[in-house]
């Protein structure tokens, strides 16, 4: 899979997606993540990306040129499947949406920043618009790497042990049951007995139900769906 992320502060992406699994999916060969600096395409002497709204108004907009060089120039090289625009109006990203951006080949995300890009933009050159959650952030870059870090550790070979993936949390619109490990005993505190027991089919039985447990009491939006 390969990733290219368009933004305006790159350092704000590529510290993160150096480490852990999404740097191990990279050293693997199972990745293939781009940062890329839209200043670089601009044509503003003093690389600019960024000008005042039309109409007026507080705050500047992501200008159109230098996305449009971007994309063009990454659409000239190759097919993509994705062009997500990360926004706080976008469709909420879920664990369903990474598993179905998992089995893409080529995505581009523009992290958007400012007061937003321009429309025409998210007219003509974007497929889709994600969004992380009700709230609103200095830019789009975080929620551009909690995207790609949620889609990495999907493919398959980058998880040492792939079943892991399948007992996260949103998997089946559960959250995940409680875990514990060693020791059995601490504090007086004790670890389930069925835990403990080597009945397998037991132990996935109450691991389901936990699950359903904590989901109806902590998420119950997620029952509903």
């Amino acid at each position: 899979m390969r990733i290219d992320i368009l933004t305006v502060l790159p350092e704000l992406i590529e510290s993160p997606l150096n480490h852990s699994i999404v740097k191990r999916a990279i050293d693997k060969g199972h990745a293939e993540i781009n940062v890329i600096n839209l200043r670089d395409y601009t044509s503003d002497k003093h690389r600019s990306v960024d000008d005042y709204p039309f109409g007026g108004g507080p705050g500047m907009v992501m200008t159109i040129e230098p996305i449009f060089r971007a994309i063009e120039k990454l659409k000239s090289q190759r097919t993509y499947d994705e062009i997500i625009y990360t926004s706080p109006d976008g469709v909420l990203f879920n664990q369903k949406a990474a598993n179905e951006l998992s089995l893409k080949e080529n995505i581009i995300i523009l992290a958007g920043h400012y007061k937003g890009v321009d429309q025409r933009i998210r007219d003509h050159l974007i497929t889709s618009e994600l969004s992380i959650g009700d709230f609103v952030l200095s830019g789009g870059e975080m929620p551009a790497v909690l995207i790609t870090d949620a889609i990495v550790r999907l493919i398959p070979g980058v998880i040492s042990d792939e079943q892991s993936a399948l007992y996260d949390s949103f998997q089946d619109n559960l959250l995940a049951p409680p875990v514990y490990t060693r020791p059995a005993e601490f504090m007086g505190w004790k670890v389930p007995e069925i835990l403990l027991s080597g009945n397998t089919p037991e132990i996935d039985r109450w691991r389901h139900e936990k699950s359903v447990e904590r989901t109806r009491n902590l998420r119950p939006d997620l029952m509903e769906d």
